[in-house]
C-alpha cells in the first residue's frame, strides 16, 4: 500500500469531490424550499435549484466512478504484488517447511485468504474513508443547522460503536477458524482428486465423501456463527440511525411548529441524517471485512515470514568447475515430527567417493538411503563439518553453484502438465533439439516417445498421468542427464519398471558415466553390480561396503540379499 499511496490519495480526494457534491444536495434542496415558500425574498428560482441539483447529482455519479475505480485497481494491483511474493517465497523454502504443511492449505491461502485481503484493500478501503467523509461532513453541516438536536441524533452511535467492538473481536476468532476449515476443505479435495484411482480401486466413494461432508459441516458451522454475529450487528446499526430518525421527526417536527426552525432546515437537516444511514450500516460490513481480511493476512505472514532452514552461507566458496570429489565425516540425521527430533535415520555415516567413481547404495526399506543422498544437495540441513565435495564444506558453497553440479533423480518421478520436450529440457534452460534426443536416446525413452502420435509434443497430463511409470521414470532420467551434472544421483529411479529393462537402461547408460561420479540407490543388486563400490545400509549405518564380489564373497547381509532376488528371479521366470 505505501507503494501505493499516490493512488489511494487520488481515491480519497475522489471520494472528497464525490461527497462534496453529494452534501451540496440536501442544502440546495434546502435553499429550493426555502425558495418556494418565500418566492419574493429568494434570490434564486426553485426551478435553478432543482437545475444546479442536476448538475450536482451528474457530477456526484461521474467522479463516484474515478473513486470507486481507482481503489479497487489499487487493491486488485495489490493483490497481484502480494500474489508474486508469496510465489516467490515458496519457491525460497526448502524441503522440511513442505514436509510439515498441505498443499490445499497453501492453495487455498493463494486463493480465498487472498481475495479477502484484496477486498478490505478495495472494498473496505474505499468504505472506511467514505464512512469518515460523510459523517465528519454531515455531522458538522448538521450542527450548523442546529446543534442541540444534532446531538440528540447521534446520542446512539457512541453505543452502537462500543456494542460492535465486542463483536468484531469475536469475528476476528471466529473468521480465522473459518478459514483455517476451508483450508482443510480445499487440502481433501485437492487430496481425493489427486488419488481418484486409488479411491476408486478400493471402492472408498462414499466414504471419501462422508468425510469431505464432515469437514464441509464443520466449515459451515464456522460461517454460521459468523453470519449469526453479523446478524446481530446490522440491526444493531440499523437500530442507532433509526432512532436518530425518530428523534429528529419528533423533535425537529415540534421545532418546526415553532417556527424555532425553517421548513428548509428541517429538509436540510433529514437529508444529511439520511446520509448518515447507509454508512452506518454499512460499517458492520466494513467491521466484518477487517475481520476477515486481518485473519487472512495473517494466515499469508505465515508464509511470508517463513524462513528456511537450508540458508545460503554467509561466507561462500570460490566458485570453481566441481570434480565430483565427496567426504562424508560422521553425519548423523533425524527427521523432526511434530516439533520433537525423531530417532536417527543416519547415525555416524563416514565414507570417500572419488571424483569419477561409481558408488552403489543398497539396504532394507528405512535404512537411510534416501535420506543419504537428499543431504549430498543439501535438501534437508547438514551440520558444518560433515560433508565435503572436492575438500569443500558444502555448507561453503552457493546453493545453485551445489545444485547445478548435481543431477538428482528422485524415487517419485514428477513430471508438469506439458509436452515431453518441455518436461525434458526443464533439465537445462536453452537446451536444443538435438540434445533434448540425445538425452532421450541415453535414458532409452525414444522408441516410446515416438509411438505417441504427437511425438515429444505429447502432452504428459498432470504429474504424467497419461504415462506409465516407467515411462515418467525415464522421462526423469533424460531431463537429469540434459543437465550434463558433475555428479549423477539416481535414487532407485527404475523401480517401475522389470529387471531385465532395468539392466538394459543402465548398460546404454555406462557410456554416459564418463569421469563423472555416479551415485545409485537402488532395491535391485543387479543395478549396482557394476559399481567401483557397494555399502550396504541397515538402520542408519554402513553394515557392509567393498564390490559385489567381496560382498558376495563375504556371506554377509548382502550376500543373503543376493541369494534371495537370485531366486525370486529364477522363480518368476518358470
Amino acid at each position: 500500500m505505501r507503494e501505493r499511496r499516490g493512488t489511494y490519495v487520488l481515491g480519497a480526494i475522489c471520494l472528497l469531490g464525490t461527497n462534496a457534491f453529494s452534501l451540496l444536495i440536501p442544502w440546495l434542496l434546502k435553499l429550493a424550499v426555502e425558495s418556494l415558500r418565500n418566492p419574493g425574498t429568494a434570490s434564486r428560482s426553485a426551478a435553478w435549484y432543482g437545475g444546479v441539483i442536476m448538475v450536482a447529482a451528474l457530477l456526484h455519479g461521474v467522479i463516484r466512478i474515478f473513486s470507486r475505480t481507482t481503489l479497487l485497481h489499487a487493491a486488485r494491483r495489490t493483490e497481484y504484488a502480494i500474489r508474486e511474493d508469496l510465489f516467490g517465497k515458496l519457491l525460497t523454502l526448502d524441503m522440511p517447511y513442505y514436509a510439515g504443511e498441505r498443499t490445499g492449505d497453501l492453495m487455498s491461502r493463494f486463493a480465498n485468504d487472498l481475495t479477502n485481503v484484496r477486498m478490505l484493500l478495495g472494498f473496505g478501503i474505499l468504505n472506511v474513508i467514505n464512512t469518515a467523509l460523510v459523517y465528519v461532513s454531515a455531522i458538522v453541516l448538521m450542527a450548523s443547522i442546529n446543534p442541540s438536536l444534532t446531538l440528540w441524533a447521534v446520542i446512539p452511535f457512541p453505543l452502537m460503536i462500543v456494542a460492535a467492538k465486542g463483536i468484531t473481536r469475536r469475528m476476528f476468532h471466529h473468521s480465522r477458524r473459518a478459514q483455517e476449515e476451508l483450508a482443510r476443505l480445499t487440502s481433501q479435495a485437492e487430496e481425493s482428486i489427486a488419488a481418484a484411482v486409488v479411491v476408486r480401486s478400493y471402492c472408498r466413494e462414499e466414504a471419501t465423501v462422508a468425510a469431505f461432508e464432515e469437514t464441509g459441516r464443520r466449515y459451515l458451522a464456522r460461517n454460521m456463527t459468523m453470519a449469526r454475529l453479523r446478524g446481530i450487528l446490522l440491526p444493531i446499526m440499523a437500530a442507532a440511525s433509526a432512532f436518530g430518525t425518530l428523534v429528529v421527526l419528533f423533535l425537529g417536527g415540534q421545532r418546526v411548529i415553532d417556527g424555532v426552525m425553517t421548513l428548509g432546515d428541517f429538509v436540510a437537516f433529514n437529508g444529511y441524517l439520511a446520509m448518515l444511514v447507509w454508512p452506518t450500516i454499512v460499517f458492520g460490513w466494513i467491521l466484518n471485512l477487517i475481520q476477515r481480511g486481518g485473519a487472512s493476512m495473517a494466515r499469508l505472514n505465515e508464509v511470508l515470514d517463513a524462513t528456511p532452514i537450508v540458508t545460503e552461507p554467509a561466507e561462500p566458496a570460490d566458485a570453481c568447475t566441481p570434480r565430483g570429489e565427496i567426504a562424508l565425516r560422521e553425519v548423523r540425521f533425524s527427521y523432526n515430527g511434530m516439533g520433537e527430533a525423531l530417532p536417527p535415520i543416519l547415525d555416524g555415516i563416514s565414507l570417500t567417493i572419488p571424483a569419477g567413481s561409481r558408488l552403489g547404495i543398497v539396504g532394507p526399506v528405512g535404512s537411510g538411503k534416501s535420506t543419504l543422498v537428499r543431504l549430498l544437495a543439501r535438501l534437508y540441513p547438514v551440520p558444518d563439518g560433515k560433508i565435503f565435495l572436492d575438500g569443500v564444506d558444502i555448507n561453503r558453497l552457493p546453493l545453485a553453484q551445489l545444485r547445478s553440479a548435481i543431477g538428482f533423480v528422485p524415487q517419485e518421478s514428477f513430471l508438469f502438465s506439458r509436452t515431453i520436450r518441455e518436461n525434458i529440457a526443464y533439465g537445462r534452460e536453452g537446451a536444443t533439439v538435438e540434445e533434448i534426443a540425445g538425452a532421450v536416446r541415453l535414458a532409452s525413452l525414444e522408441g516410446d516417445v515416438f509411438r505417441f502420435a504427437d511425438g515429444y509434443d505429447t502432452l504428459v497430463g498432470e504429474r504424467g498421468v497419461t504415462l506409465s511409470g516407467g515411462q515418467k521414470q525415464r522421462a526423469a532420467i533424460a531431463r537429469a542427464l540434459l543437465k550434463n551434472p558433475a555428479i549423477l544421483i539416481l535414487d532407485d529411479p527404475l523401480s517401475a519398471v522389470d529387471a531385465q529393462t532395468e539392466e538394459a537402461i543402465l548398460e546404454g547408460l555406462s557410456g554416459y558415466w564418463g569421469d563423472r561420479t555416479v551415485i545409485v540407490v537402488s532395491h535391485r543388486l543387479s543395478a549396482v553390480r557394476e559399481c567401483d563400490r557397494i555399502i550396504v545400509l541397515k538402520d542408519g549405518v554402513i553394515a557392509e561396503q567393498g564390490s559385489h564380489d567381496d560382498l558376495v564373497a563375504r556371506d554377509g547381509l548382502y550376500c543373503a540379499m543376493w541369494r534371495e532376488q537370485q531366486i525370486r528371479r529364477e522363480l518368476a521366470s518358470l
